[in-house]
């Protein structure tokens, strides 16, 4: 009776899910305004691409006017789009709301910058934390405060998106990661409760979850963080960028970016809004297996760290 129940529990959740769940959703890109922060470089510049090669007008907001410039100029020689750069630190509230006004209204909002800095909780500076906080998690808030009454207003009321690029690291605290991962955790909650204010208003929410790339830094992480990621390759920008446009178009809301990073995202899923009838029935089939998975990667993480720690002791001790 019991086995029956356990079985009868997810036919009944996708059963009930079926019949409230939304309609889907299809966002263009074609002759649509993208507008992306930290657009200069790496995923940044992958994702404008790949928006530019569908037909897409492009806006890039950037600190550097000579990165900038390269990145439109990289562009412009691959698609004949209209490409607009514009230079303002997210930090700054009143620089980001002039650009966005100068920019007119946007279709698909890319939130995309953000710095990291990978140490140990203990040593690292309040001050490289608060840069963290400020970039990451602020200057989120602001780029989206500016844009969203330009998005709410635009004349043209078709299907709009904000994308806010956070790291498997925002599912999943790593050593060395720490206020790092805070950050990017925040942006996950940003997105959940924001998708619920902003639904009426036919903005949909992303948020995109890549492994570390092969632009990152590995050489200053700390020795810890290497090894529990040395079986992790790096990921190209490009195929992020490609990944990002792909799901924003389909109105994805969770937004994993490779077969390791949809399990994390099935062990994870919690609350998060659903669009996919498929990815549902397979989020409530599979979520405890899953989970399970997830416990015996932690408990080989939690090991490393241990034989690590003990032979750095020794080492100090001879």
């Amino acid at each position: 009776m019991v086995l029956f129940g356990l079985l009868l529990l997810p036919i009944l959740l996708l059963l009930l899910y079926f019949i409230v769940r939304p309609r889907p959703i299809n966002i263009p890109i074609k002759n649509r305004h993208v507008f992306i922060t930290g657009g200069s470089m790496g995923i940044g510049l992958a994702i404008a691409k790949q928006a530019a090669s569908e037909g897409a007008r492009i806006s890039l907001l950037a600190r550097s006017v000579d990165r900038l410039q390269k990145a439109k100029e990289s562009i412009c020689q691959a698609y004949e789009v209209e490409v607009s750069i514009f230079s303002a630190d997210v930090r700054d509230y009143d620089a980001v709301e002039r650009a966005i006004k100068e920019a007119g209204p946007i279709d698909v909002l890319v939130v995309n910058h953000g710095v990291y800095y990978m140490e140990e909780f203990e040593t690292q500076g309040l001050d490289v934390m608060k840069t963290m906080v400020d970039v990451n998690l602020m200057g989120s808030f602001n780029v989206i405060k500016a844009a969203l009454p330009l998005m709410k207003d635009k004349k043209d009321k078709g299907p709009a998106s904000i994308a806010l690029m956070s790291s498997m690291a925002g599912q999943a605290g790593i050593y060395g990661f720490a206020a790092y991962s805070a950050t990017k955790f925040g942006l996950r909650g940003l997105a959940e409760a924001l998708q619920q204010e902003l639904l009426v208003n036919n903005i949909h929410l992303s948020i995109i979850f890549p492994p570390v790339t092969e632009t990152s830094a590995r050489e200053r992480m700390p020795e810890i963080t290497k090894i529990i990621l040395e079986s992790s390759p790096g990921m190209k920008a490009e195929e992020v960028g490609k990944i990002t446009i792909q799901s924003i178009k389909s109105g994805s809301f969770s937004i994993p970016c490779r077969l390791d990073g949809r399990a994390v995202a099935i062990a994870t899923a919690g609350l998060s809004p659903q669009t996919s009838f498929l990815m549902a029935s397979i989020e409530v089939v599979f979520a405890g297996l899953f989970r399970f998975v997830a416990l015996l990667l932690q408990w080989r993480g939690y090991e490393i760290i241990e034989k690590y720690n003990y032979s750095h002791k020794k080492q100090q001790v001879e």
